[in-house]
């Protein structure tokens, strides 16, 4: 009758005849549990052992006789609410092993529009800070104009920081891409400003190839490198060029 139910909510398949069984016929012996339940003698102290270690099942002397019964089936709520906290403790520290997993180290490209909506998603996937080295504002290309309102809503739900080192033309311009993504902000000096750039966010660094002040060539390619060490190194490398350039 409840075999089924107290299997699927923990008990072991022996576990449960033996709990079902004391139910049905009140204080047993061991003898009288085997013979109702159909479980050797053997098993049956194995499996009344755990009932009783989990507060289940208790040991009644009648007349010199050891005897069995059950006990209040609502100590199977109690059970489950324990083994919810426990998982609770544990997921955190398993969902860091998966994570770190999750970031083996490789290198693959990404072309076209549709490659740069993946890079994209791979902001609002990883969900840290993003650092932004020559940033030419092509977020403002065209043909992103109706993906861009649900990334940076998405952006803004997950808290998802930037932080722009812009090439030195940006600030004449694209001047408008500075509102857009906000402080803080600075730009590279004059000369060092090139036709590529550099995003480093979580275990990425994506290099871009086809770029240009508001704009995307028409094929962009972008180099991702996924390796969690290479991406700290770069984040440092940011650090160290955020230090030394100018905010105007």
């Amino acid at each position: 009758m409840y075999e089924e139910l107290l299997h699927e909510v923990g008990l072991s398949i022996n576990e449960a005849k033996v709990y079902e069984t004391l139910f049905k016929t009140g204080e047993a012996s061991v003898q009288t549990i085997s013979n109702k339940s159909g479980i050797h003698r053997r098993n049956i102290y194995d499996s009344l052992s755990r009932l009783m270690e989990k507060s289940l099942v208790s040991e009644v002397f009648v007349k010199g006789e050891k005897n069995f019964k059950a006990i209040n089936p609502r100590r199977l709520l109690e059970l489950l609410k324990e083994k919810e906290e426990k998982l609770n403790k544990a997921i955190p520290d398993m969902q860091e092993k998966l994570s770190k997993q999750d970031e083996k180290e490789e290198a693959y490209f990404y072309r076209g529009i549709e490659g740069f909506k993946n890079y994209l998603k791979d902001i609002i996937e990883t969900g840290e800070p993003v650092y932004f080295i020559g940033a030419k504002a092509f977020w403002l290309d065209k043909r992103l104009k109706h993906f861009l309102p649900m990334f940076e809503r998405d952006r803004k739900l997950k808290g998802i920081k930037f932080k722009h080192l812009f090439d030195y033309e940006i600030k004449q311009q694209k001047p408008e891409i500075l509102k857009i993504v906000g402080k803080p902000y600075k730009f590279m000096p004059k000369k060092y400003s090139s036709p590529t750039a550099v995003d480093i966010f979580g275990p990425y660094v994506v290099t871009f190839v086809g770029v240009k002040p508001g704009e995307l060539y028409d094929e962009p390619l972008m180099f991702v490198m996924k390796s969690r060490k290479l991406a700290d190194g770069y984040r440092k490398f940011f650090q160290f060029m955020w230090d030394h350039c100018s905010e105007e």
